[in-house]
């Protein structure tokens, strides 16, 4: 049965139709209705945040899209269209070499050439950081003198608007220095060449050379963008929190696979700009560079094996946001899919924010960090006490008063690690916690499971008469994730052990386990639709929280399969996983198919890859009490497999799994001793 909600809060796919969003870095959001989005899955991305570049693969900008080179959500180049000998080079590939780089190579056929082969090919190096380098290199066996020219233009627009479809007219160039500049009120745009060119034309933003190419020989033409004021990478200072890592293993994917995750994670990061010595993780590329609570949380706690600076500034970031005193940390609302209204996910960022900070702790968030940030966790828990009032249940805020199975979950976990935390820290109200979440376990296990023929199954949401929600879906996943707790324990679960088994056997059937992945909406429920968010399509983030949970929970055949589909995705995907791709079904022919308006790459993908390897190693450290503890799949679905350049306790850590599924640690801090 599907519930029932007032317009004014209708999912999408009911009507009316809910206005897409599109976040600007550094501006107000703009709306637009979802079709208006340019396609994004194809495009070449270079970020280091704050500066990106997006193109096709063909390398040339041109103007149309989401093409460009952009500064904190501007685009100061949108128009970079190169001309060899009068026409455009034959594009042969274009690839990302590093999350902030991309390569383009082109050829272009002379007058001279006989035959079919090209005598001159051009290779294109962009960064995000505005600059392009152009080489064209002659295979002819004689001297060459050939035009190049590149046309220019931009519109200075903004992200948000150009995500809605009105990105503005081109503005009227000025020849400038050595380029071209471009002005929109206070903004302004630059671009400059080395060498200078022999002709300028502003009337067409034009620049033009003559060039000597020698036999054997090559030319480099450079390109720098820049804006009004330059901007600091967070991802590239000698402050940036996350560590050089490494994993090798039977499966060589593994090491492109952690590499690429870093680098993009690296590559997201974002300054406070009222605390500029903290960083966060934006959301993901194009459509959400900048901070996205309930994402940022989920992105620092799965890459908590790299370290707790990033999950420290993280949190010092958002507890700046308590929403008036209150504890609350503002969010939008986010589509959950065809039965439920939308989700508040500042609701969920409250939850995590208590629990992050308590699993921050067990792997070593120093005393200064934890001294400081526990008022914002007792906070988030006071929030929590008084929005209960006498329920053992957490509504959502609003009038239609609906409690999800998933948001029970998150307020589970946010009790006991927040008992975790206050006991550990001397502060009162654990047993408070410890007693709520008790009665929570009792009364969910009653009134969430839905009996039935098949084994029953955990109800998506009670309706606010009690009815419920049956529906099957990827968030049932966090009710397996229950948080980690001293001694390298894991916090108890909502579900019964029978309850666990039946829900373990749900995640890993057809239905669910698409075989590149965990489907957000079964394949047999009502409203499936492999392209949508929250009601079909492979969330990377919640596959990564059902492998780690069924792991824990002793299913690695489920956890296996889908960790096993989830990395053969990221292979056809270049090992850039977007934040989600649609949930068909795999066949021995077909590969993952992209999502049009999904973000890639995105911080909780990218934070994800660090969270299923450090699963197969099993590590469950408790720095406080000086222990780590393996706990590694003994099915070793990838075979032997080594983690190095990790962080427990805020020293290096190594640890390898053997192909028999046997945990050793190769390197730990001194005095950190192996659990039992």
């Amino acid at each position: 049965m599907a519930l029932t909600v007032p317009p004014s809060s209708a999912a999408r796919g009911t009507p009316p139709a809910p206005r897409r969003t599109v976040p600007a870095p550094g501006g107000a959001p703009a709306a637009g209705p979802p079709a208006a989005l340019p396609a994004a899955h194809g495009m070449i991305v270079c970020a280091d945040l704050p500066s990106l570049a997006l193109s096709a693969d063909h390398g040339q900008l041109t103007g149309h899209g989401l093409d460009g080179f952009y500064q904190s959500g501007r685009r100061l180049l949108s128009r970079c269209v190169l001309r060899v000998a009068g026409r455009e080079p034959v594009a042969v590939q274009g690839r990302s070499v590093a999350a902030d780089r991309a390569r383009f190579v082109a050829v272009v056929r002379t007058q001279g050439d006989g035959g079919p082969d090209p005598g001159i090919m051009v290779e294109r190096v962009r960064t995000a950081d505005g600059c392009e380098r152009i080489t064209l290199r002659s295979s002819a066996p004689r001297p060459l003198r050939i035009p190049v020219e590149i046309t220019l233009g931009t519109d200075l627009a903004d992200l948000g608007a150009i995500g809605a479809g009105r990105p503005g007219p081109e503005l009227p160039a000025s020849v400038h220095d050595s380029g071209m500049r471009w002005t929109a009120g206070p903004v302004h745009s630059v671009v400059t060449a080395e060498p200078p060119p022999g002709d300028a034309l502003a009337s067409a933003g034009l620049l033009r050379w003559e060039m000597e190419l020698p036999p054997g020989g090559s030319r480099t033409v450079e390109l720098r963008v820049r804006s009004e004021r330059p901007v600091r990478s967070a991802g590239k200072t000698g402050g940036c929190p996350l560590p050089e890592v490494s994993a090798e293993g039977d499966d060589p994917r593994v090491r492109d696979l952690l590499r690429t995750g870093v680098d993009d994670l690296r590559s997201l990061l974002m300054r406070d700009p009222a605390h500029p010595s903290d960083v966060y993780p934006a959301a993901g590329i194009p459509w959400r560079c900048g901070l996205a609570p309930a994402d940022a949380l989920w992105a620092v706690r799965m890459a908590l094996p790299l370290g707790t600076r990033l999950a420290a500034a993280t949190l010092r970031t958002l507890a700046h946001t308590q929403a008036g005193g209150n504890g609350r940390i503002p969010g939008p609302f986010r589509d959950a899919g065809p039965h439920l209204p939308p989700g508040c996910t500042g609701l969920e960022a409250t939850l995590a924010f208590p629990a992050v900070l308590a699993e921050a702790r067990r792997w070593g968030l120093p005393e200064p960090d934890l001294a400081e940030l526990l008022p914002a966790a007792e906070r988030c828990l006071d929030w929590l006490r008084t929005t209960l009032g006498d329920d053992v249940h957490l509504r959502d805020p609003g009038p239609v008063g609906l409690r999800r199975a998933e948001t029970q979950a998150h307020a589970h976990r946010a009790a006991l690690l927040g008992a975790d935390l206050l006991e550990a820290c001397g502060r009162p109200g654990a047993a408070h916690w410890r007693d709520w979440a008790t009665a929570l376990r009792r009364s969910f296990r009653e009134d969430f499971w839905i009996e039935d023929r098949a084994g029953g199954r955990p109800a998506a949401a009670l309706a606010p008469d009690g009815r419920p929600v049956p529906h099957l879906g990827a968030g049932t996943a966090h009710l397996l994730d229950t948080g980690l707790l001293g001694a390298g324990r894991t916090a108890p679960g909502l579900l019964d052990k029978v309850q666990t088994e039946q829900l373990a056997r749900l995640l890993g059937s057809p239905s669910m386990d698409s075989g590149w992945g965990l489907r957000g909406l079964g394949a047999k429920e009502a409203g499936h639709n492999p392209f949508g968010h929250r009601s079909g399509a492979v969330r990377v983030h919640e596959t990564a929280v059902a492998v780690s949970g069924l792991a824990a929970a002793g299913y690695e055949k489920e956890a296996g399969s889908l960790l096993r589909g989830l990395l053969d995705a990221a292979q056809t995907f270049g090992y850039r996983l977007p934040e989600m791709y649609a949930g068909e079904q795999r066949t021995a022919d077909s590969s993952p198919l992209p999502h049009p308006a999904a973000c890639r790459p995105a911080a909780v993908s990218a934070a994800a890859v660090v969270h299923l390897l450090a699963t197969l190693v099993g590590i469950r450290p408790d720095a406080p009490a000086g222990t780590v503890r393996l706990t590694p799949l003994n099915s070793a679905p990838l075979g032997a497999l080594q983690l190095s350049g990790l962080r427990v306790a805020g020293e290096p850590f190594a640890a390898r799994v053997s192909r028999l599924g046997l945990g050793m640690v190769e390197e730990a801090a001194d005095g950190l001793q192996l659990g039992v």
